[in-house]
Protein backbone atom coordinates (compact mmCIF):
# COMPACT_ATOMS: atom_id res chain seq x y z
CA UNK A 1 0.00 0.00 0.00
CA UNK A 2 1.37 3.41 -0.99
CA UNK A 3 1.30 6.27 1.50
CA UNK A 4 -1.09 9.14 1.00
CA UNK A 5 0.52 11.57 -1.49
CA UNK A 6 -0.50 14.52 0.70
CA UNK A 7 1.41 12.93 3.59
CA UNK A 8 4.53 12.64 1.45
CA UNK A 9 4.21 16.27 0.40
CA UNK A 10 4.05 17.33 4.04
CA UNK A 11 7.30 15.46 4.75
CA UNK A 12 9.15 17.81 2.40
CA UNK A 13 7.37 21.00 3.57
CA UNK A 14 6.70 20.72 7.32
CA UNK A 15 9.28 21.76 9.90
CA UNK A 16 9.93 19.91 13.15
CA UNK A 17 8.01 22.02 15.70
CA UNK A 18 10.14 21.28 18.79
CA UNK A 19 13.27 19.72 20.21
CA UNK A 20 16.86 19.51 19.09
CA UNK A 21 15.94 19.77 15.40
CA UNK A 22 13.24 22.46 15.70
CA UNK A 23 12.87 24.19 12.33
CA UNK A 24 14.35 21.29 10.33
CA UNK A 25 12.21 20.02 7.45
CA UNK A 26 10.98 16.54 8.42
CA UNK A 27 12.59 14.83 5.43
CA UNK A 28 15.96 16.29 6.50
CA UNK A 29 15.88 14.86 10.03
CA UNK A 30 18.76 12.47 10.68
CA UNK A 31 17.93 8.77 10.94
CA UNK A 32 19.45 8.72 14.44
CA UNK A 33 16.76 11.17 15.63
CA UNK A 34 14.01 9.08 14.03
CA UNK A 35 15.50 5.94 15.60
CA UNK A 36 15.35 7.67 18.97
CA UNK A 37 11.62 8.33 18.47
CA UNK A 38 11.17 4.72 17.40
CA UNK A 39 12.69 3.57 20.70
CA UNK A 40 11.00 6.16 22.95
CA UNK A 41 7.69 6.48 21.14
CA UNK A 42 6.52 8.77 18.37
CA UNK A 43 4.36 11.77 19.28
CA UNK A 44 0.62 11.32 18.97
CA UNK A 45 -1.39 12.76 16.12
CA UNK A 46 -0.36 13.86 12.67
CA UNK A 47 3.26 14.67 13.61
CA UNK A 48 3.73 11.14 14.91
CA UNK A 49 2.35 9.66 11.71
CA UNK A 50 4.67 11.87 9.64
CA UNK A 51 7.73 10.98 11.73
CA UNK A 52 6.92 7.26 11.59
CA UNK A 53 6.50 7.49 7.83
CA UNK A 54 9.84 9.31 7.48
CA UNK A 55 11.49 6.68 9.68
CA UNK A 56 10.21 3.87 7.45
CA UNK A 57 11.28 5.72 4.30
CA UNK A 58 14.82 6.25 5.60
CA UNK A 59 15.05 2.78 7.13
CA UNK A 60 14.24 1.24 3.75
CA UNK A 61 16.43 3.60 1.72
CA UNK A 62 13.50 5.16 -0.13
CA UNK A 63 14.43 8.86 0.23
CA UNK A 64 14.59 9.17 -3.57
CA UNK A 65 10.78 8.92 -3.57
CA UNK A 66 10.68 12.38 -2.01
CA UNK A 67 13.07 14.08 -4.45
CA UNK A 68 10.39 15.04 -7.05
CA UNK A 69 8.22 16.49 -4.26
CA UNK A 70 11.00 18.74 -2.96
CA UNK A 71 10.88 20.66 -6.23
CA UNK A 72 7.17 21.47 -5.97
Amino acid sequence: MLPNPQLLLELVKMEMPFGKYKGTILCNLPISYLEWFNRKGFPTGKLGVLLQTMYEIKLNGLEKLLEPLKKK
